[in-house]
């Protein structure tokens, strides 16, 4: 029995080509296509052939041996063409999970993945490749590629009018600290406690957002509701008085249309609040709730275990009631005709992110979709909450088919967020590129240039903090957090890091989402230390200037909406890569590690944040991070 070969010149080549295209990088195709492989297998290899091996998911595997073709300098070069369209015929494509197999007489050789580009060969089946079929309906809108998004959390961005709600809490100035928060994480807290940002505020700060070249403005919930983060939702037929109401956001669409800044709203469609005129638990509502009696029209929208007190909620938050999307009427009042979603895209909303999209069942998601292009010329995005990997989730012991066409264009990056502190703050590029890796070789092309890529968000830890500051392990109060602090020096350092880990963000394919005031220096620990009041006046300049430069660079570069990427050099603690296309060539480079990081160039390089020509052989020193454009 031949012993199983080392990571060496002997681990075979694996290619795959639609036509003249090399496609090896990607792992989602469309069902029109027709792939064509090839392994060049080493004769140290002591391989007599080569199978592929793949089965749909769920189901049994065939093996599709290759053809011997050729040999050249001790090669074995096989192939085998694979027509998407023979492999599923349904609507919505298919999902495949394959690997390659080498025959070798008594023994066999499995190719092993983990990010499903990169293999090693074992001894049995270990890790299997994912191969994503889409259907008829994928199509991401192109316009939304290429820009920069800017979230808002409304009621900590800008103060502006809004009526008050006689139950809540009113802060007398803006940079005061916030007094809410619970015992340990996760406690209940009240969420009635207001700084005073609306809507209103946010169109007298839209030169803010021209500054840093936005081109998408994510707003965080902005229905009807009684905390301040409004996931609670109370009447989704109204925007919050305390935003400024229907007429505010009205006022908004019309002022970032004059800027070509589109407009995207944050959909709770997984639960109401139980202060809501559906459930109204409390009897703030005129409307019969759900709560309160089994003759309420909004019953049978909500999951009773046992009337009234027993009932599902989100994550087991009494305050939070499951929706009951499946019941016809419920479905029709959301994304049917004349429903919520309807209302809002015919104002001009733009698009809209899903909370908890894997808890939104397919039939939902189809028409919702369906719902979105319609009202919007086919140009309507939707960005799902999905914090891992995509392409093949499953969620509550179903697959999802997010990519396949008709439902989801894009996701929250998170797993290249988790890539890029790996590396910006340990100093890991394995992780970086690892993340990079899966993700571009996973999803289908068009849904890689509409991902919404990600440092901070409303849900996580500030990325200054992440990045410079004392690590959350558990064993502060949130009282100890609320007033914890980075030391100057642990500061100059964070803000060192973020420049890099921004440059990063706005570069790798997708489109970057600032949280606002990640760019003026916000730090703060889990929520909601992280939703503290935009610091107006006392931005970090330096901080701010740079990401003023880097939604220029975006703007001045449209290989970023829509180019090829791929990593050209990595090493332990750097990585270097590019973004090509017919509209431009950039490579960019980071390093982490205390040796310089060398790369060459080819001819005409411009560093494009020193605004420098580059020699040929360049060399990327500790904490530096470097963009050229190859002209």
């Amino acid at each position: 029995m031949l012993p199983v070969q080392p990571l060496s010149a002997s681990l075979p080549v694996i290619e795959k080509r639609i036509g003249a295209k090399d496609v090896s990088a990607l792992g989602a195709f469309s069902v029109h296509d027709t792939l064509t492989l090839t392994v060049r297998a080493p004769r140290a290899l002591g391989a007599a052939g080569v199978v592929l091996r793949i089965a749909p998911d769920g189901g049994a595997a065939q093996d599709l041996p290759l053809a011997f073709t050729d040999t050249e300098k001790g090669v074995d070069a096989y192939r085998l063409k694979l027509p998407m369209a023979e492999l599923t015929r349904e609507k919505h494509g298919g999902l495949f999970y394959y690997e390659y197999l080498f025959l070798r007489g008594r023994d066999t050789l499995f190719t092993t993945t983990r990010d499903n580009v990169t293999f090693t060969l074992s001894p049995h089946s270990a890790g299997k490749f994912r191969l994503l079929v889409t259907g008829e309906m994928l199509e991401t809108p192109t316009w939304f590629r290429g820009r920069t998004m800017y979230h808002v959390f409304v009621d900590r961005f800008a103060p502006g009018k809004g009526e008050h709600c006689p139950d809540a809490v009113y802060h007398a100035q803006w940079n005061e600290e916030i007094e809410q928060f619970g015992a340990y994480p996760g406690a209940p807290v009240a969420n009635n406690e207001f700084f005073g940002g609306t809507l209103w505020g946010i169109i007298d700060r839209l030169d803010h957002l021209t500054s840093l070249g936005v081109g998408v403005l994510y707003l965080s919930p902005v229905f009807k509701a009684a905390s301040n983060h409004k996931y609670d939702t109370g009447d989704y037929e109204q925007v919050d008085p305390q935003f400024g109401g229907d007429e505010a956001l009205q006022a908004l669409l019309d002022a970032c249309k004059e800027r070509d800044i589109a407009v995207i709203l944050d959909g709770v469609f997984n639960h109401t609040g139980s202060d809501s005129r559906y459930f109204n638990k409390e009897g703030h509502y005129a409307s019969l709730g759900a709560y309160q009696s089994p003759e309420s029209p909004y019953h049978n929208w909500f999951y009773f275990k046992k009337f009234p007190d027993s009932y599902e909620c989100w994550w087991d938050i009494k305050i939070l009631p499951k929706l009951n999307l499946s019941n016809p009427e419920v479905h029709r009042y959301f994304v049917g005709e004349k429903g919520i979603i309807e209302k809002y895209t015919k104002m001009g909303v733009a698009g809209w992110r899903l909370d908890v999209a894997d808890e939104l069942p397919d039939p939902f998601l189809d028409e919702l979709h369906e719902r979105v292009r319609a009202n919007t010329e086919g140009q309507g995005v939707i960005i799902g909450e999905v914090w891992e990997n995509a392409a093949d989730k499953i969620a509550y012991d179903k697959r999802r088919r997010y990519f396949r066409g008709g439902q989801l264009d894009g996701v929250m990056n998170y797993p290249v967020r988790r890539g890029v502190i790996s590396f910006v703050r340990d100093g890991n590029a394995t992780a970086l590129a690892a993340a990079l890796r899966e993700i571009w070789g996973s999803y289908p092309t068009c849904v890689s240039h509409t991902l919404m890529n990600l440092l901070s968000t409303h849900d996580t830890e500030r990325i200054l903090t992440v990045l410079g500051g004392e690590i959350d392990d558990g064993s502060r109060s949130n009282a100890e957090l609320r007033e914890l602090r980075m030391t100057p020096a642990q500061r100059k350092l964070a803000i060192t890091r973020l420049k890099m880990a921004a440059a990063l963000q706005f570069t790798v394919f997708g489109v970057p989402s600032i949280f606002y005031g990640d760019e003026a220096g916000l730090e703060g620990y889990h929520d909601p230390f992280c939703r503290r009041p935009y610091p107006w006046g006392r931005e970090n300049k330096e901080l701010l200037a740079f990401y003023r430069k880097l939604g220029r660079l975006r703007r001045e570069n449209p290989v970023l909406a829509q180019g090829d990427f791929a990593i050209i050099k990595e090493a332990e603690s750097a990585i270097a890569y590019e973004r090509k296309g017919e509209t431009g060539h950039l490579i960019v480079a980071a390093n982490r590690g205390e040796k310089p990081f060398s790369l060459t160039l080819p001819k005409g390089a411009k560093e494009l944040l020193l605004g420098k020509k580059s020699g040929k052989r360049v060399e990327i020193l500790q904490n530096e991070v470097k963009i050229w454009r190859i002209e």
